[in-house]
C-alpha cells in the first residue's frame, strides 16, 4: 500500500481521480491510498517522519527539509505551475493598496508565499507592510476570504472563479507574475524509495498513464465526469480546464527550475553557505522505469 498525500485537491490532481477511478494505478500493480492533508506543514511533516510515502508538493518544501536534515528528494514533476490568481478584497486596486493588510496563505515560509513576498517588494511594499496569516490549503484559504479574514491571497480554480462571482477580484495570475517557477512535484524519502522500488515504479507508470489518457481527446466525456465530482465545478469549465491544462506536454521537473527555487529558499531563510548542486535534491533516474 503506497501512502500519497495531497496538500489540496484542485484541477492539477486530475491525473490522481483518473489513476483511481480508471484503474491506472491498479492494472500497474500499484495500491494507492490517498489523503488529502490541507496544510503542507503537515503533509511534510508526515512525509519525513513515514506517515505518508509519497507527497505531491512544492520544490521549496523539498529544498528546505533536505536542508534541515530530512531524507527526501523529487522524482518526478506532478503538474505544470498552477495559474493561482491573486484574488483581492473589493477596496483593493493595486498590489500596492495591500499595505498594512492582512494576506491569508498556506504558511508564510513555503510554497508560494516565497512569490507573494518577492512580488510584493518588485511593488515597492517591505516585509513588514503586510501580515501573513496561515490557514491552509485551497478550500481553507477560499474560506477564509470569503469570511473576510484577510484581503488577499493566491488562489487556484475553480476558488478563484467562486470568489470573483461572489464580489472580490483578481489582480492577476502567477504565471503573470512569475512564467518560468515550476510546478508541484513528487517527492518520497530515499530510504523508502530503495525499499520500495517496483512499487515507486508502479506508481510512476500509473500517473503516466492517467496523465496520457486526460490528453486523449476520445476521453473528454469520461473525463470531465471525474472532476465535477470533487471540485463542485461546472462540466462545461471542467472541459475547458482539461483542454487548457493537459492540452500540452506532460510536466517535467529540471535542475534549471529547482534552481530558480533555491535563490528564493536562501533569501527566504537567511543561509549563508554555499548553494549546492539541485542534484541533491533530485532523483530522477526511477522515471526511467515507471
Amino acid at each position: 500500500m503506497i501512502k500519497l498525500a495531497l496538500i489540496s485537491e484542485g484541477i492539477n490532481t486530475w491525473p490522481v481521480y483518473a489513476a483511481l477511478s480508471m484503474g491506472f494505478w491498479a492494472k500497474a500493480g500499484a495500491e494507492v491510498d490517498l489523503t488529502v492533508t490541507g496544510s503542507s506543514i503537515e503533509q511534510l511533516n508526515q512525509l519525513k517522519r513515514g506517515g505518508f510515502d509519497i507527497g505531491f508538493q512544492q520544490v521549496d518544501h523539498i529544498v528546505r527539509g533536505v536542508e534541515q536534515g530530512a531524507d527526501l528528494f523529487i522524482f518526478m514533476g506532478q503538474s505544470h505551475a498552477p495559474e493561482l490568481s491573486l484574488i483581492v478584497s473589493p477596496d483593493i486596486q493595486r498590489i500596492e493598496d495591500l499595505r498594512g493588510k492582512t494576506i491569508v496563505v498556506d504558511d508564510a515560509r513555503t510554497g508560494y508565499s516565497l512569490l507573494l513576498k518577492t512580488l510584493f517588494t518588485q511593488h515597492g511594499l517591505k516585509p513588514e507592510d503586510t501580515h501573513f496569516k496561515n490557514v491552509g490549503g485551497s478550500q481553507e484559504r477560499f474560506d477564509a476570504m470569503k469570511k473576510g479574514e484577510g484581503s488577499a491571497c493566491f488562489l487556484n480554480p475553480p476558488f478563484d472563479r467562486h470568489l470573483v462571482a461572489a464580489g472580490l477580484k483578481n489582480l492577476g495570475s502567477s504565471g503573470d507574475f512569475f512564467p518560468t517557477y515550476p510546478g508541484p512535484i513528487a517527492a518520497t524519502r530515499r530510504a523508502w524509495a530503495n525499499g520500495h522500488r517496483d512499487e515507486l515504479a508502479a506508481f510512476i507508470l500509473g500517473f503516466n498513464q492517467a496523465y496520457a489518457w486526460l490528453q486523449e481527446g476520445a476521453n473528454k466525456e469520461a473525463a470531465v465526469r471525474l472532476l465535477p465530482a470533487r471540485l463542485n465545478m461546472a462540466p462545461e469549465a471542467a472541459a475547458l480546464a482539461l483542454a487548457r491544462v493537459f492540452g500540452c506536454a506532460r510536466p517535467q521537473v529540471t535542475a534549471q527550475g529547482v534552481s530558480q527555487v533555491m535563490d528564493l529558499v536562501w533569501a527566504a531563510e537567511g543561509y549563508t553557505h554555499a548553494k549546492p548542486s539541485p542534484d541533491k535534491y533530485l532523483d530522477l533516474s526511477y522515471l526511467a522505469h515507471g
